[in-house]
C-alpha cells in the first residue's frame, strides 16, 4: 500500500489531495500545524494526524521521527503548506515581509524534504510533489490570454519561482525519485477570496503527480492540462 504525507492538509486543496489519495487506496498522513484542525480533518478523511509546521527544525524533524514509529516509510511527499503573504503596494513590502514568505514556501520545502528523505528513500518507488503556481512561470505572468498576468503579487511570485526551479534542481540530484512540481491553477481557497475553479478541480495536478507510476515524469512542472511553460 502506498504512504502518503501531505503538508498543510487540513483544508483547501490539502484536504481535498488527501481524501482523493485515500480514496485511491493510499495511506495518508495529513500534516498541519493546528492541532485541533488537523485531527478533524484526518478524522473525517479515514486519516492518520501528525503536527507539522514546517518552519521550525525541531517541528519537522519530530513529525519525521512520528511517521518513521508508525509508518516506517513513505511513498510520498507533497508539500502543500503555503502562504500568499502580503499583498499591496509594493511600497509597503519590507524584507521581513519577503522572510516571511520564503521560510514557509521555500524553505519550508527544503527542510520538509530533507527530514523526509530518510523515509522516501525506504519505498521501491519514491514520488516528492512540489505544489507550486503560474504566478511563478515568467511565461503564464507575461502572457496576456493568461489569468496570472493580471496579478501583483511580487512576494507569492517570487516564493513559488523558487520552489519551481528548486523542484527541477532536486529531480536532477535525486535520481532515484520522482520530483516534480504541480499548478492547481486560480482555486477559490482563501488565497482567492473564492475565485476560481473548484478545490476539486484544482487538486487534479497535484493528485496526479502523486500517482506517477515508475515510468512517470520528473523535473516537470504541471497543470491539470499539462506541462507549463517556464
Amino acid at each position: 500500500m502506498t504512504t502518503t504525507f501531505i503538508t498543510g492538509a487540513n483544508k483547501s486543496l490539502g484536504m481535498e489531495t488527501a481524501r482523493r489519495l485515500v480514496e485511491a487506496g493510499h495511506t495518508v498522513v495529513v500534516g498541519a500545524r493546528d492541532p485541533e484542525r488537523g485531527r478533524a480533518a484526518a478524522a473525517s478523511l479515514g486519516a492518520r494526524f501528525v503536527r507539522i509546521d514546517v518552519t521550525d527544525d525541531a517541528s519537522v524533524e519530530a513529525a519525521a521521527a512520528d511517521v518513521a514509529a508508525h509508518e516506517g516509510a513513505i511513498d510520498v511527499l507533497v508539500n502543500n503548506a503555503g502562504v500568499l503573504g502580503r499583498v499591496g503596494p509594493v511600497e509597503e513590502y519590507t524584507a521581513a515581509d519577503m522572510s516571511a514568505v520564503l521560510d514557509v514556501n521555500v524553505v519550508g520545502v527544503v527542510r520538509v524534504t530533507h527530514a523526509f528523505l530518510p523515509l522516501l528513500r525506504k519505498s521501491s518507488h519514491p514520488v516528492i510533489v512540489n505544489v507550486s503556481s503560474g504566478m511563478g512561470s515568467f511565461g503564464m505572468t507575461q502572457d496576456p490570454a493568461r489569468i496570472e498576468s493580471q496579478y501583483a503579487l511580487p512576494l507569492y511570485a517570487a516564493s513559488k519561482a523558487a520552489v519551481t526551479m528548486l523542484t527541477t534542481q532536486y529531480a536532477r540530484e535525486l535520481k532515484d525519485m520522482k520530483v516534480n512540481a504541480a499548478d492547481p491553477g486560480q482555486t477559490a481557497t482563501d488565497f482567492t477570496g473564492g475565485i476560481g475553479h473548484s478545490v476539486a478541480e484544482g487538486a487534479e495536478s497535484i493528485v496526479a503527480l502523486a500517482t506517477i507510476g515508475p515510468d512517470g515524469p520528473t523535473g516537470q512542472f504541471v497543470d491539470r492540462f499539462g506541462t507549463l511553460p517556464w
